[in-house]
């Protein structure tokens, strides 16, 4: 198969959906995670696949830079595996926010390509838990690849990324990373710096005028 042009495409195209990601969205998920913070809530970072491990990462951004109780099921091998195995992958989830009584006052953030279908029977954990923070009125958010997933109808606000079908799941998940990565740097919500911002602004080197 040929490479000509592959890496010129993803680029191309990533810039593209640069550009087709509407800010205010943005704008309104930090507002509401800060919102989230405000009232006392904890955020539940959910993914599935390369989305468990954005949503570990994101945990410890959210956490150390937003300071937000922010914890990813996906964590937990041990509670994860146990229960996939004793009560079935589909209940994972939703049974590990029960046990940590999600309620009103907390939010879930979900990191998924396809957001998840109960017809087609895809990412079923993440459906229920979407479900159950529908429910009982948690806030819903999420980045995800496709506008009719179970994550995009019922998310408070969700950045949906569509990305073409042959670069669908590589594209999205990178723009997971992109999205939370300008929620936790966003003024709304950041409480502080990142470590390499925080060392640039005390040694940014001072101009010199040599004669």
């Amino acid at each position: 198969m040929s490479t000509d042009g592959h890496s010129a495409r993803y680029l191309s195209t990533t810039s593209d959906l640069a550009r087709a990601v509407d800010p205010a969205l943005i704008d309104a998920m930090a507002e509401g995670l800060a919102g989230v913070r405000q009232r006392g809530g904890r955020l539940f970072v959910l993914g599935i696949g390369g989305g468990a491990g954005h949503a570990s990462h994101a945990v410890n951004d959210f956490r150390k830079l937003c300071h937000i109780e922010s914890y990813a099921p996906t964590d937990n091998v041990s509670e994860l595996t146990a229960r996939t195995n004793d009560d079935g992958w589909d209940t994972s989830m939703v049974a590990w926010l029960e046990v940590s009584r999600l309620g009103a006052g907390d939010g879930i953030m979900v990191f998924s390509v396809g957001g998840g279908s109960r017809e087609h029977g895809v990412s079923v954990p993440l459906v229920n838990a979407i479900e159950r923070a529908r429910d009982v009125g948690a806030s819903i958010y999420g980045v995800v690849g496709a506008p009719d997933g179970t994550l995009a109808r019922l998310a408070d606000v969700a950045v949906v990324i569509e990305a073409p079908s042959d670069l669908k799941t590589p594209l999205v998940e990178s723009f997971q990373a992109v999205v939370w990565h300008a929620l936790v740097s966003h003024p709304a919500l950041a409480r502080q710096e990142g470590h390499w911002e925080a060392l640039t602004s005390v040694s940014a080197p001072t101009s010199r005028v040599t004669s």
